[in-house]
């Protein structure tokens, strides 16, 4: 029978060193909040349900950490008494009996779902706790796990460590796994006789082995168990967050030729041999599909790439993009809500917003569909194989048929049939010798201000 887990997320710190306006675990990790990291983390370990324990910003701190398919309820932890008054603040969730209990951090987005199985693994096994420590090469000020004949007999704090226990490199990362039958009973027995006259969550190591009780630790990876207090931190986490992905998307086939200039959203989807260069940056919601390439300096985010299609240099595709197989976004061009037909280019200097454009088409430089009068935004159709010549302006709402062809430089508001020709410009006139002297009579003005001056 598979064992039932509850999670317990502490996420109520005031995270006053963060010197921000909303709690820490708001604060986004590729474009998402650290917390739904953890979420994701604990979803991912076969977990039941989850208790959020939550105190500053409660209510933005829950609506974050809500994902698909987890079930989420909400503690609040009025006052902070230490992680085990934290962990007592779900209480009633404890109490309904889960097989397992694992407590992890809000701000530890990093973590994934290895070592918590390896957790729950440790409790199948006949553990009443098991702890989750790291290897480091920079124990100082981190609690030493003290193992003796595979068991945990302590949480070796540095202030109380001997010599020859600080030179443990095993170091307690605050997260743990608890039999979840015995769970209040060893979270109750926590005392606060410290100088702090609080209740910390690591006691229940000498507890549990007090009471005949097995208590054991699994490792994990340092970056994995990385923890968030101030910005400069927050900056570390985004980049092995980064650094992680990039490396397993180019193992799973992904082209990049400059990683670490690329920036990914937790949701970036890319496929096998598409080409990524450098400097690119993809905001949420971006899907990739394989062979597409992605030239430097592009802005991706709510878009759709299809295979073989080209973006950039220089390009920005924002939501409802839709680029169809082999179709074009170059150079300085905006693409929003406009879908792309097979084939169709947009090659220079346009904005295409609230628009569909036929396969096989070409948009020349500097045209613009007008979508927006002030008040409301319109579509432009444009069919296929139709050609838009340079400068042009599509005032939407306006259909262009299929094989038309637009001059350049036409401002075009009326509907145009298929395959005719469509001109929207003033006519222009020629008037002999007339340069010489608009030039004569412009020298005139400026010396005559420059004697001013």
């Amino acid at each position: 029978m598979e064992r039932t887990c509850l999670a317990v997320i502490l996420a109520a710190g005031d995270s006053t060193r963060m010197k921000s306006s909303k709690s820490k675990v708001l604060h986004p990790v590729a474009g998402r909040p650290m917390i739904a990291h953890v979420v994701e983390a604990v979803a991912s370990a076969g977990i039941s349900s989850v208790a959020l324990v939550v105190g500053r910003d409660a209510e933005d701190v829950a609506k974050a950490a809500s994902i698909d398919g987890v079930g989420i309820e909400s503690y609040l932890q009025k006052e902070r008494l230490g992680t085990g008054h934290a962990v007592l603040a779900a209480r009633e969730a404890i109490a309904k009996g889960y097989d397992d209990i694992l407590v992890t951090y809000g701000d530890v987005p990093l973590q994934t779902d290895g070592p918590l199985k390896a957790a729950r693994q440790g409790l199948a096994d006949g553990s009443d706790v098991v702890v989750i420590g790291f290897h480091t090469d920079r124990p100082t000020g981190y609690g030493r796990l003290l193992v003796k004949d595979g068991e945990l007999i302590a949480i070796r704090e540095e202030k109380d460590a001997t010599d020859a226990e600080r030179t443990v490199t095993w170091c307690n990362s605050g997260l743990m796994a608890i039999n979840g039958r015995k769970a209040l009973d060893l979270l109750a027995r926590i005392g606060n006789a410290n100088a702090k006259g609080e209740f910390y969550l690591t006691d229940l190591v000498e507890i549990a082995r007090s009471l005949g009780g097995r208590v054991t630790a699994v490792d994990a990876p340092e970056i994995e168990m990385t923890g968030c207090n101030t910005r400069a931190e927050l900056a570390v986490i985004e980049r092995f967050w980064q650094e992680r992905r990039r490396h397993e998307m180019m193992l799973a086939g992904v082209t990049m030729i400059a990683p670490e200039t690329v920036v990914l959203s937790y949701d970036t989807v890319i496929g096998q041999d598409a080409l990524i260069e450098p400097n690119v940056v993809f905001g949420p919601g971006a899907v990739i599909d394989s062979g597409a390439v992605i030239h430097a300096f592009s802005h991706i985010e709510g878009a759709h790439v299809s295979q073989g299609a080209t973006v950039g240099p220089f390009a920005r595709l924002r939501p409802g993009a839709d680029l169809a197989n082999g179709a074009k976004v170059g150079n300085f061009c905006e693409v929003k809500n406009g879908r792309l037909g097979e084939g169709a280019k947009v090659n220079h200097l346009t904005y295409i917003g609230d628009a569909v454009i036929g396969a096989g088409s070409n948009i020349g430089a500097g045209t613009i569909t007008c979508n927006y009068d002030g008040v409301n935004k319109s579509e432009t159709v444009i069919g296929e194989n139709a050609f838009i010549g340079s400068n042009s302006s599509l005032v939407a709402p306006v259909t262009i048929g299929d094989g038309a062809y637009i001059g350049s430089g036409s401002v075009i508001t009326v509907n145009v049939p298929a395959d005719a020709l469509a001109l929207g410009r003033a006519r222009q006139e020629i008037k002999p010798g007339r340069a010489t002297p608009l030039r004569e009579r412009a020298l005139a003005i400026k010396a005559a201000k420059k004697a001013k001056a």
